[in-house]
C-alpha cells in the first residue's frame, strides 16, 4: 500500500508516494545527507541542492564501483582457493587409491 513520505535531503524536502519501509528511506536519506555534509559548509553555501545531490550521488557511485571491484577480487580469490583445495583433495584421493592395500 502506497503512502506519502517526506524526506529532507540536502536542504530540500521531497514528498514521495512509496510502498517501501519509511524507516529504510529515512536511513537512506541520512546517508545522502552525511555525504552532503562531508562536502563541507562552503559547498553547502555555494551549491544548489541539485548540485549537492549530484556530488553526493557521484561519491556514492564511486563507493559502489570500489565495492563491486572488491567483491569481484574476493570472488576470484575464493574461486582460486577452492579450486586449489579440490585439486589437492583429488590428488590425495588418487594417491590413496593407487597405494597398495595391506591385507
Amino acid at each position: 500500500m502506497k503512502k506519502t513520505v517526506t524526506l529532507d535531503i540536502a536542504g530540500a524536502s521531497y514528498r514521495m508516494n512509496v510502498d517501501v519501509d519509511e524507516a529504510h528511506l529515512q536511513r537512506l536519506s541520512e546517508l545522502v545527507n552525511e555525504r552532503v555534509a562531508a562536502l563541507g559548509p562552503r559547498a553547502a553555501q555555494k551549491a544548489t541542492p541539485t548540485q549537492l545531490l549530484a556530488m553526493a550521488a557521484l561519491s556514492l557511485a564511486d563507493d559502489l564501483l570500489a565495492l563491486d571491484s572488491r567483491c569481484r577480487d574476493i570472488e576470484d580469490t575464493t574461486r582460486r582457493v577452492v579450486a586449489s583445495a579440490i585439486a589437492r583433495i583429488d590428488r590425495r584421493l588418487e594417491a590413496d587409491m593407487a597405494a597398495p592395500v595391506d591385507a
